[in-house]
């Protein structure tokens, strides 16, 4: 049942990186958006949960650098909504 739990967990990260990599192709979402870095964020960290039942090294490094690449990205997105609601 644990097993289970942590696969499910899993496909739901993968749905939402993958989900946000079509969405980007299909002009739907954009690689600057808040869309696109919190799906990719989400998705990357229930990843790295679903590692800690099934852990495997190489992936567990993929997904810290997916979670870095998408918090820099918030941070553009956040940074440049600052400067836009000051000017």
């Amino acid at each position: 049942m644990i097993a289970l739990l942590f696969d499910i967990v899993g496909m739901t990260g993968t749905f939402l990186v993958v989900g946000a990599f079509f969405m980007l192709q299909l002009g739907k979402a954009t690689p600057t958006g808040l869309l696109y870095n919190m799906m990719n964020l989400s998705g990357a960290i229930l990843l790295l949960i679903s590692l800690c039942y099934n852990f495997n090294l190489a992936s567990f490094v993929i997904e810290i650098f997916w979670i870095a690449a998408s918090l820099i990205g918030l941070y553009k997105y956040l940074k440049a909504r600052q400067t836009t609601a000051t000017a």
